[in-house]
């Protein structure tokens, strides 16, 4: 192909339009790679392009680029390597945008990098990554190291290639069809690329990661494993997204991954594994397309035609006429031997040519039985996907026809809660009509009320006025009357005067002053009723004013109470219409209630469901702990006595709180929490308490285990009855936990005989005891110093010479060893003395030992060592003195005291105070028993080699052979004792780990919070 040509193509798809890149002009790209066998052509038309200017020439360049990768001729991998180094700047000068065509050519720019550089460090892996099984077990050379890198590298491939995917989706608005126009479609057609390699990367990984596992442990892989999910999930999704899509539709089948990933903790899980295949429909073309280069063109020019080859060399020795001789030597001008040589040496190259086509025919025919079998494999796919394929239809109609009950459903929903809000705000704005008119109802009302006051007064008022008036009236006719009647009485006085003229002359002044004082009166009488008149009226002028006022009021309050009927009529229709509302209202509260009562009923049933799951949940907890008993791993597990019966006793107040909680279940059973958290706390104690149980028993004698063990598991089996009867409904009031009380207090009890002496004693007899062991320990020693100062007595009256010296020397040690013994317990004494007197404070000198408990109990043992070490030292002494006895008891039982002195010193200054003189003192003392007890071992060896040297050996009357036989049987008796001396040293070990074991046992050593071994 000519090279003008390609470039011409390369232009074309290279431009600054924001369209796809077409097919056409990308095939002959492709197709000049293969014409070249190489990307020279390719990149020197790129670099004249300004890709660091224009963003989308860029992204199309990435476009064909990766085209060129995928199916270009596989030197354009080598070739463009030399230019990684300005992809890489290229990428970081896109990689500062934020948006836009930028930052997606900085992604991709990265993905082609990681891309080379993947096909560079795995040369077997061709550019369209598309390998059978046995090629791909092939690139990891059956080394699980070289599969384990190669599933690394092929994790970051594909992390790169969906990078791309993510970046082109988040650059476009996927609310509008961006797939149809030209500038989404010039975004999206570099997927099609990703998605052809994402489906062949997540097909291998699978692969790879099946057999990893089948090599390494699961613990190694879970990197790997935690890598995969997450790119499952984001490559599911986008295949999903990306197979929606109007463009991808007639372009591409893009596959769908399954539901779940593999499992590959499950070998027989690569069997269920389905690789994805995309198919590329043929009519995917580009309508644009068209048929560039001929056929001939597609024909590799790197083997030519191996007639050709035969001929040209034919040609070059016996010239190109048919019609000439190769054998005239007159024309050829060669002898024949030479021709001869000539011929042997073409026969062999035309034999080996024949040979390489022979091999040529073979690879082929092999290459074609391959070919067919990858056909046979793809049409079983193409099947599969094409069943796959019917199945998912089914599925997406059964999918599209829920959706549109869904959507039904939804729109009814939707409805029904917009006249649920329709109805709620009429009621609301009802509610506020009605308010107001409430409002101004009592507004009326109290107006009313007002108006009826001010009537009431002005009628008030009025009523005064008359009474008043009909005052005045009443006196005016009072005091006419009383004229009227002075005038009768004067008509009658004169006419009784003329009659009794004489008799009444003298009453005449006294009738004339009387009448005056009358008429005085009734002028007065007249004054005051001209006043009473004047008042009157101005009464009857106020009355005509409130009566006037009294008519306007009642105008108005006639035309209230019109306004009043209007507003209480008006205020009948909306409390009908609230009425309704109301009921409507009520119907949905009393559908609210019954669904309230269906949601009750079914958290009622949760809440039930809860228990069930916690009360099963405790009976496998139980069980458990029944089923370790029987674990033949559990024998060497062990526990405490004191620990046993600490975990008893909190089982017990358990089981009290879970007796409570179930009474208050039963008395109100909303509320399951409570009883879900003691049925949990209850069942891991109850477990830890069989644990332990059984751990005890293998610490005890066999008679006192059987009896631990089978009570353990009777608290079990009760623990288990319990539970039972809990899961049940009719049975769960009646539970009883009496009987599991009584096992638990059985177990506990026999804890409790299990315990050390020294966990028993009392506050007081511990105490008592510290005192009781120093002086125990005191007599002991001055017993010892007393018997020692006999056995002297007694070795020197029948004792002498080396015996005597050697006996007296080592008595003397052991009576300096026992006074030295002496001055540490009574420094030891004082300096306890010290301790307890500045440290109990207000408390007595037992409830301080009490408090102390566990350096008070080290101090008892400390001082029982010591007493035991006097006294057998002295019997020691007692029978070496006899001669019954070995030096080495005596030397031993020194070392035990001196180790038992050290205990007592480091139990006494452990709560010392370090300025103290009584811990001078006891220092001192105990580099004095120290000393003592050295003087003790040196005497005691020096008397034993005096003994010894007094056995002088004397060979010189035995033979060589009496010699020999004895050499023979002290080396036998030299080995005895090694092999002795070893085994007793191994016994000796075990001796001080039991005898560690046991002393801490008897001291409560770790008992608060030892557990199982």
């Amino acid at each position: 192909m000519d090279s003008n040509k390609m470039a011409v193509s390369i232009n074309k798809a290279i431009n600054t339009q924001e369209v796809a890149v077409k097919e056409k002009h990308a095939r002959t790209c492709i197709l000049g790679t293969h014409h070249e066998k190489g990307a020279h052509t390719f990149w020197l038309a790129v670099n004249r392009l300004p890709l660091s200017s224009n963003a989308v020439l860029c992204w199309k360049f990435c476009h064909v680029f990766h085209k060129l990768l995928r199916d270009g001729h596989p030197n354009v991998i080598k070739d463009s390597m030399r230019h990684k180094a300005d992809l890489n700047d290229m990428s970081r000068m896109w990689g500062h945008l934020s948006e836009g065509y930028g930052k997606l050519c900085s992604i991709y720019l990265k993905l082609l990098i990681t891309k080379m550089e993947f096909h560079i460090k795995n040369p077997r892996f061709p550019g369209n990554l598309q390998m059978s099984n046995r090629q791909l077990d092939e690139a990891g050379e059956n080394d699980v190291n070289n599969f384990f890198q190669l599933t690394v590298e092929m994790f970051d491939y594909l992390e790169c290639e969906l990078n791309l995917f993510l970046g082109v989706f988040s650059s476009l608005d996927m609310s509008r069809s961006v797939s149809v126009t030209a500038a989404g479609q010039c975004r999206l057609a570099p997927l099609i690329q990703v998605i052809l390699d994402s489906s062949h990367l997540y097909d291998y990984t699978v692969k790879l990661l099946f057999k990893l596992h089948s090599c390494l442990p699961a613990d190694t892989l879970q990197g790997h494993r935690d890598r995969f999910q997450e790119q499952f999930k984001k490559l599911k999704s986008l295949f999903y997204r990306s197979s929606n899509l109007q463009y991808f539709k007639r372009l591409i089948q893009i596959p769908q991954l399954p539901e779940n990933p593999p499992n590959f903790l499950r070998a027989s899980a690569l069997s269920e594994h389905i690789s994805p295949v995309v198919v590329i429909p043929v009519e995917s073309s580009s309508p644009e397309s068209e048929h560039v280069v001929e056929t001939e063109d597609l024909v590799d020019t790197d083997i030519p035609p191996l007639p050709s080859v035969v001929d040209s060399k034919f040609d070059d020795f016996f010239g190109t006429s048919a019609a000439t001789d190769p054998f005239n030597f007159s024309q050829n001008g060669m002898r024949k031997d030479e021709k001869d040589r000539l011929i042997e040496q073409l026969t062999a190259e035309l034999q080996a040519l024949k040979e390489e086509l022979e091999s040529f025919r073979l690879e082929s025919g092999r290459l074609c039985q391959a070919l067919r079998g990858r056909v046979n494999e793809l049409e079983a796919e193409l099947a599969e996907q094409t069943h796959l394929k019917q199945q998912a239809l089914g599925e997406s109609e059964f999918l599209r026809v829920e959706l549109d009950d869904l959507r039904r459903v939804k729109e009814d929903t939707e409805k029904e809660q917009r006249s649920l809000s329709e109805i709620e705000r009429k009621a609301q704005a009802n509610e506020q009509r009605y308010t107001k008119l409430k409002e101004k109802y009592t507004e009326l009302v109290q107006s009313h009320a007002d108006l009826l006051r001010k009537n009431a007064e002005v009628t008030r008022q009025m009523t005064v006025a008359r009474a008043a008036q009909d005052e005045v009236d009443n006196v005016k006719k009072e005091m006419q009357d009383k004229l009227k009647a002075a005038q009768d009485s004067t008509k009658q006085q004169e006419k009784a005067q003329l009659e009794q003229l004489q008799a009444l002359q003298a009453e005449l002044m006294s009738s004339r002053t009387e009448l005056e004082t009358l008429k005085s009166t009734v002028t007065s009488s007249q004054q005051s009723s001209e006043q009473l008149n004047t008042q009157l009226s101005a009464l009857e002028a106020e009355k005509a004013g409130l009566l006037e006022t009294v008519s306007q009021k009642e105008a108005e309050l006639a035309g209230l109470g019109v306004e009043l009927e209007r507003v209480q009529s008006s205020l009948t229709n909306e409390r009908e219409s609230g009425v309704k509302a109301a009921e409507a209202l009520q119907n949905q509260l009393n559908e609210k209630e019954s669904r309230e009562q269906a949601l009750e009923s079914e958290l009622g049933s949760l809440r039930w469901a809860a228990l069930q799951a916690a009360l099963e949940e405790a009976g496998r907890i139980v069980q458990d702990s029944l089923n370790q008993l029987e674990d033949p791993a559990h024998i060497s597990c062990t526990s405490s006595a004191d620990y046993l019966v600490s975990r008893c006793q909190v089982a017990l107040d358990c089981v009290e709180r879970l007796q409570s909680a179930r009474d208050g279940f039963v008395s109100d059973n909303t509320d399951v929490s409570g009883l879900v958290r003691a049925v949990s706390q209850f069942a891991h104690l109850v477990g830890d308490v069989i644990v332990q149980g059984s751990a005890t028993s293998h610490m005890v004698p066999v008679e006192q285990a059987d009896a631990l063990a089978d009570n353990v598991k009777a608290c079990g089996a009760e623990a288990m009855a319990l539970l039972c009867q809990l899961k049940e409904q009719k049975s769960m009031g009646t539970a009883d936990c009496s009987r599991l009380t009584s096992a638990l207090d059985t177990v506990m009890a026999l804890g409790e005989k299990l315990r050390p002496r020294g966990l028993e004693l009392q506050q007081g007899e511990l105490g008592d005891l510290v005192e009781q062991e120093m002086s125990a320990t005191s007599a002991a020693v001055e017993s010892a110093a007393a018997r020692i100062e006999e056995m002297l007595n007694k070795s020197r009256a029948v004792d002498t010479g080396i015996k005597m010296e050697v006996n007296e020397r080592i008595l003397a040690s052991c009576t300096d060893l026992m006074q030295a013994i002496k001055v540490l317990v009574l420094s030891s004494k004082d300096l306890q003395r010290d301790i307890v007197e500045s440290g109990r404070g207000a408390a007595s000198m037992k409830e301080f030992y009490a408090k102390n408990s566990r350096w008070t109990e080290g101090l008892i043992s400390a001082s029982k060592a010591v007493g035991w070490g006097a006294t057998m030292l002295v019997d020691a002494a007692d029978q070496v003195v006899q001669g019954k006895g070995k030096f080495e008891e005596l030397m031993v039982c020194s070392h035990e005291i001196a180790a038992s002195t050290a205990q007592l010193v480091a139990a006494s200054k452990v709560k010392a105070d370090k300025g103290s003189t009584n811990l001078s003192r006891l220092q001192q003392a105990s580099k004095g028993v120290t000393q003592a007890t050295a003087g003790v071992v040196a005497s005691t060896k020096s008397g034993k080699s005096q003994i010894e040297d007094t056995d002088t050996m004397d060979f010189s009357a035995m033979t060589l052979t009496q010699i020999k036989r004895q050499e023979m049987d002290a080396q036998v008796l030299v080995l005895e004792l090694e092999t002795r001396l070893q085994k007793e040293r191994e016994r000796l070990g075990e001796l001080r780990k039991k005898h560690y074991k046991l002393a801490g046992v008897a001291e409560g050593w770790g008992g608060e919070d030892e557990g199982t071994g």
